[in-house]
Parts: structure tokens; C-alpha cells; sequence
């Protein structure tokens, strides 16, 4: 059973910068894809990011250019950089362990559902004050 911890939330100021981690243990991580989904108060869990198991990265369109998702196999590790934050950023992320092996790229466009994911961390707060 796959296991995933999120760090590295936390409270920054509008312009600021975190950086999201997410181990992973219980599931060959090399192997599959990873994303992050962030939910804010009174809203649904949206997508923001995703990274195929090549290293092939996604992005909603409200990160664009300020957040970078990387992964870190030997590590077992996702990461979220997050830059230029605002307020509008701020929400719950949560990591999330796609559910397929080796995803084809033909179907790299299911990583925006949050049905494609079988394995979710416990999410971590990110308040960005303005």
C-alpha cells in the first residue's frame, strides 16, 4: 500500500516562495506518475500539477510559469516549487500516486482527474498572506 507524506507548508507573504514535498514508500515510485491538487476553503480540489513517470510535467493554467513540479526517484520524492505566490494560492496540497504503471503518454491527459490517482497524502496548508 502506498504511503505519502507532504512538508514544507507553511505561511508566506504575497511574491514569496515554498517548496512542497512529498515521500513516497510501499510502491516502486520510479515507475508511476505524480500530482498535486490543492483545495481552498469553500471550493473543490483542483489540479495543479502533474509529473509522468518519464518526467513529461503538466500544469494547470493558474501555475503556469510560477510552479515547477520535479520528482526525485532515488529519493522517492515529488516536489512543488512554488513561486510569485498570492493570495489566491492559498489552500490545502495534497500529493497523490497515479494508480496505472508506466502511463502511456497517449493518456497523459488523465492526470488532471483526480480519479486516476489511487494513493492521496493527508494534504499540508498553504497560507499566503497579502
Amino acid at each position: 500500500q502506498v504511503q505519502l507524506v507532504e512538508s514544507g507548508g507553511g505561511l508566506v507573504q504575497a511574491g514569496g516562495s515554498l517548496r512542497l514535498s512529498c515521500a513516497a514508500s510501499g510502491r516502486t515510485f520510479s515507475n508511476y506518475a505524480m500530482g498535486w491538487f490543492r483545495q481552498a476553503p469553500g471550493k473543490e480540489r483542483e489540479f495543479v500539477a502533474a509529473i509522468s513517470w518519464s518526467g513529461s510535467t503538466y500544469y494547470a493554467d493558474s501555475v503556469k510559469g510560477r510552479f515547477t513540479i520535479s520528482r526525485d526517484n532515488a529519493k522517492n520524492t515529488v516536489y512543488l516549487q512554488m513561486n510569485s505566490l498570492t493570495p489566491e494560492d492559498t489552500a490545502v496540497y495534497s500529493c497523490a500516486a497515479d494508480a496505472t504503471w508506466r502511463r502511456s503518454a497517449y493518456a497523459y491527459m488523465a492526470l488532471k482527474l483526480q480519479g486516476t490517482y489511487d494513493a492521496w497524502g493527508q494534504g499540508i496548508q498553504v497560507t499566503v498572506s497579502s
